[in-house]
């Protein structure tokens, strides 16, 4: 029914209309079925006042075999960004099926075929999102995020909080 309050009166949890305000964000479809797609604290919102899902963009992104992880950046800028970890298993057997000679995630990030076909994936993305969803720069990261290098949790979710501090020049490099 609601709050027990120290008084012992009743707090409604719902609102007026008989929602649950959980902090997530979401959409009914026409059969009137209920799609979670994020959560409210995590939105981006652009300088032009854009509200951004940034686990949709990630979800593509993450679609393409390279990429273990993308983060997408753009809370308070005019557009958005992302910075990509390339998958440290999958990326270097793509390279060597695809006729690359540079090893380890720091050349492969900087390889030009492999950048190629990030950018392919970005581009791909970036047909299914709208114009103010867009991934408009990024950064291919040198090493892998991990619970242990401290950008992921143990159950493999983002810090973005701390991936944002940690990558600020990278991030603020991408807006100029």
């Amino acid at each position: 029914m609601g709050y027990l309050r120290a008084d012992g009166g009743i707090e409604k949890i719902t609102d007026e209309d008989g929602w649950l305000a959980t902090g997530d964000v979401g959409a009914l479809d026409e059969d009137g079925y209920l799609t979670i797609t994020d959560r409210k604290k995590e939105l981006i919102i652009t300088s032009g006042g854009k509200n951004i899902s940034p686990a949709q963009i990630e979800n593509l992104l993450r679609a393409h075999p390279l990429i273990a992880e993308a983060v997408a950046i753009g809370d308070r800028r005019p557009y958005v960004t992302a910075l990509i970890v390339l998958d440290d298993e999958v990326a270097p057997q793509w390279a060597v099926a695809h006729g690359v000679t540079a090893t380890g995630l720091a050349a492969l990030a900087e390889d030009p075929i492999v950048r190629a076909e990030i950018q392919a994936a970005i581009d791909a993305a970036n047909e299914k999102l709208s114009r103010p969803e867009q991934v408009k720069a990024y950064r291919i990261m040198a090493s892998s995020w991990t619970p242990e290098s401290g950008e992921l949790t143990p159950t493999l979710k983002l810090r973005r909080r701390i991936i944002i501090d940690r990558h600020t020049q990278t991030i603020d490099s991408l807006y100029h």
